[in-house]
This record gives structure tokens, C-alpha cells and sequence, in this order.
């Protein structure tokens, strides 16, 4: 039977333990929000497809990673199997904006060579009065970083479609400007389903 998908990339969450990883994948992937979550225990794993354009059907695989030390090295095996990394942080605490270029830097010295597509997602930004981050100081980490940047809130769902969906966007191109014809990508954490390989003339252009 043929896949239900056309393209699959592996999406990261990385950040500090508390962010809001796991709400905003819950708020994603089911339209829900909880008020308390528990902590991440190693990676958990969900999917959901998106259809970018008529006709195409990407798969989004999700890890959603445990932010604390003592799980790090179970996280770091997954970085070299992922297309894209989410860094996330509070916009409520600061430590946890100043640590961005830390996971930044984790993943870029053990994913090389292979290129990487990164996103940059401020978390809570319905809490407007505890804010501790500007907006303007997280454009200018994302613009170092080469991201785009939004400012969500799981709990009203306020840009999570939004950013999920210019991430499947950003990865489509990028699967598109693969030059190769054969399944050996420099780009990881990507697969093609049975029918986009069958009419590949029409789907990687």
C-alpha cells in the first residue's frame, strides 16, 4: 500500500526543562492545552501531517526532548538523524533566552556536516505582564542564528499552527533544492513516500 505522505522530516524540540516543548507539540497535535505537564523523561515522539500545497502531504515527526542535564546524552543521539531543530524558550525567563545559544551550539558541532534547518520559538507569550525577553533582543539571537523567529502561547494557541506549518514549509523547500536524483541526501532526517519517488519529475523540482 502506498504511504500516506509524500515527504517525512524529523523535527527536534530542544530547550530548558519547563519551556512549554511539550504543551506546544499537545496544542500542535491535538488541539489541547494542559495546565501542568510533567517533565519530558528522555524523547517522546508524535506526528502529524501537513499539506502545504494542494496535492502534497508531509509527514512531521516530532521528538520532543527532555531539557534537563541528566537526560542530555539520551537527546544528543538524536541529533544527527533530525532536518530540523526548534530551539525554544520562555519569554518569562531570561535564563532560559541566554541558553539558546548553548543548544544552538550543542547541535551545530555534533550535526556537522549536514546542514540544518533551525527555528527560533519564544513560549508563553499570553503571560504579557511577567514578560522578561524582548522581542527585539530574540530577533536579533534568531538573525544570528539564520531562523525565523515567532512568539507563541500554547495555552491560546496564538502562531503555534503558524510556526509549525512555516517549518514544513521551509523543509519542502529545502527537500526541493536537493540536487541529487537517488535517496542519498546530504539532507537528513528526510523520506520520501512511495508515490512522491514514483513521480519524482513533479515533486522535486
Amino acid at each position: 500500500m502506498a504511504c500516506a505522505w509524500d515527504f517525512q522530516f524529523r523535527v527536534l524540540l530542544l530547550g530548558d526543562s519547563g519551556v512549554g516543548k511539550t504543551s506546544l507539540l499537545r496544542r500542535y497535535t491535538n488541539e489541547e492545552f494542559t495546565e501542568t505537564t510533567g517533565p519530558t523523561v528522555g524523547v517522546d515522539f508524535c506526528c502529524r501531517i501537513e499539506e502545504p500545497e494542494d496535492g502534497v502531504r508531509v509527514r512531521l515527526q516530532f521528538w520532543d526532548t527532555a531539557g534537563q542535564e541528566r537526560y542530555r546524552a539520551v537527546t544528543r543521539s538524536y541529533y544527527r538523524n533530525a532536518a530540523c531543530i526548534i530551539l525554544l524558550f520562555d519569554l518569562t525567563s531570561r535564563k532560559t533566552f541566554e541558553n539558546i545559544q548553548n543548544w544552538y551550539q550543542e547541535v551545530t558541532e555534533r550535526a556537522q556536516p549536514h546542514p540544518l534547518i533551525f527555528l527560533l520559538l519564544g513560549t508563553k507569550s499570553d503571560l504579557r505582564d511577567l514578560r522578561d525577553v524582548t522581542r527585539e533582543e530574540a530577533q536579533n539571537i534568531a538573525n544570528s542564528l539564520n531562523a525565523p523567529y515567532l512568539e507563541t502561547s500554547a495555552r491560546t494557541g496564538s502562531n503555534v499552527s503558524a510556526a509549525l506549518s512555516l517549518i514544513c514549509r521551509e523543509l519542502l523547500r529545502a527537500a526541493r533544492e536537493e540536487k541529487t536524483t537517488t535517496m542519498e541526501h546530504s539532507m537528513v532526517g528526510f523520506s520520501i513516500g512511495e508515490e512522491a519517488q514514483t513521480h519524482r519529475t513533479l515533486c522535486i523540482c
